[in-house]
């Protein structure tokens, strides 16, 4: 097998799963990787491994490298099926190995995995010393699960990031500096969006940790492991955890007839001549991942719904729930959308953007179709909201 060495005695055994496109609702054109690492030392240590159906390939790029029966200690930063459902067979295979976890950690996985085996339970400041090079225990708890550790290896300065700075991205490359980075830094942030953002204020506590610590290369569990491009990645951390977005809005809706359709393009036409940029989504065709990517980056963000049985469409409501789940407090939200026999759309669309942390701007809302006064008020309403936007600090 290819054997891909990160640094001396450290090595990538884990899975690029090319094929899959959806991640617990979460879609993913560009795959997905499983990463594990192997560290041979004095002592032979592998840190994490992956999803159950790609173990085989786990063992293989183990077996290439050492005796798999030799490792003496499995780390599992994280016990979410992704990254540790491959652990009973691992362990079958590793008989002598000592499971190195947090005490969360130990109580789910003998309940996801129904694993009774030896386990070392660390916690904040812990060490294990491996010889020439030790690995470090850092708890981050709910990044993303109760459970969630990083470790550091000092010798190769290397951080095992779990899931901070991953990327939802298959590459033969398996470096950032051996892809294009703005793909991947694209990817990292649709991550972030989809997976971090309600933890964001535990961010900083994160990026102030690892700040301490001379760092050669971030390992995270997924996507490419960074090693030229470190302050990018650590950069855009710090702007995503502290809610910094661009003067920018999203405006994102359906439509049953068009009505609704043609009061969103309006409304985007008013933002684009107060000079605040704009992106059109409809949200029948559109990925909610990049969506909620869009939104994340941007100050505003106006929901639009034509009114179907008193209430919006399903489309909105599905990204709305999503949004909900996410959060995104500090922007400016607003409704929008047209109906027929009595309204309903807009005040439900309130409703969740309200539960979103965002604050609300009054909305607009046609009877029927449109007329060109109406979508004159369409049109003002968007420059209205745009000033608004411009005027967020």
């Amino acid at each position: 097998m290819n054997r891909v060495e990160l640094a001396k005695g450290v090595y990538f055994v884990g899975a690029v799963d090319w094929n899959v496109r959806d991640f617990h609702g979460y879609t993913t054109p560009r795959g997905v990787t499983y990463n594990a690492y192997l560290i041979v030392d004095e002592k032979i240590c592998l840190v994490d491994t992956v999803k159950a159906p790609f173990a085989e390939e786990l063992m293989e790029r183990v077996a290439d490298i050492v005796d798999p029966a030799m490792v003496d200690y499995v780390i599992v930063n994280h016990i979410e099926p992704d990254h540790c459902s491959a652990l009973p067979e691992v362990l079958t295979r590793m008989p002598k190995a000592k499971v190195i976890i947090t005490d969360k950690g130990k109580d789910g996985m003998l309940k996801l995995y129904n694993i009774n085996t030896e386990c070392q339970v660390v916690k904040e400041g812990d060490v294990l010393d491996l010889g020439r090079n030790k690995l470090h225990f850092i708890p981050l708890p709910m990044l993303h699960w109760p459970d969630s550790m990083v470790c550091y290896l000092d010798g190769e300065q290397i951080l095992f990031s779990n899931d901070a700075f991953g990327q939802h991205f298959s590459s033969v490359g398996r470096f950032d500096d051996e892809n294009d980075i703005e793909a991947i830094l694209f990817e990292a942030g649709k991550y972030y969006a989809n997976i971090l953002l309600p933890y964001s204020r535990l961010i900083p506590k994160a990026l102030t940790k690892a700040g301490q610590l001379p760092i050669k290369m971030i390992a995270p569990s997924h996507g490419v492991v960074w090693r030229s491009h470190i302050d990018k990645i650590t950069s855009k951390y710090d702007q995503w955890s502290k809610g910094q977005a661009k003067n920018r809005v999203v405006v994102a809706y359906d439509s049953m007839w068009g009505a609704t359709e043609k009061m969103a393009r309006h409304i985007l036409d008013g933002l684009a001549s107060v000079g605040v940029a704009g992106k059109l989504y409809r949200l029948a065709g559109s990925d909610r991942s990049e969506v909620m990517w869009d939104i994340m980056e941007s100050k505003g963000v106006l929901i639009g719904s034509s009114t179907l049985n008193n209430t919006m469409m399903p489309t909105v409501g599905a990204m709305l729930v999503y949004m909900k789940g996410l959060r995104t407090p500090g922007k400016l939200g607003g409704a929008f959308g047209a109906y027929g026999w009595s309204g309903g759309a807009q005040a439900a669309i309130e409703e969740y953007l309200k539960a979103s942390g965002l604050e609300i701007d009054t909305g607009v809302t046609v009877k029927w179709v449109p007329d060109q006064s109406e979508l004159d008020r369409c049109f003002a309403y968007g420059q209205e909201f745009g000033r608004k936007v411009l005027a967020k600090a």
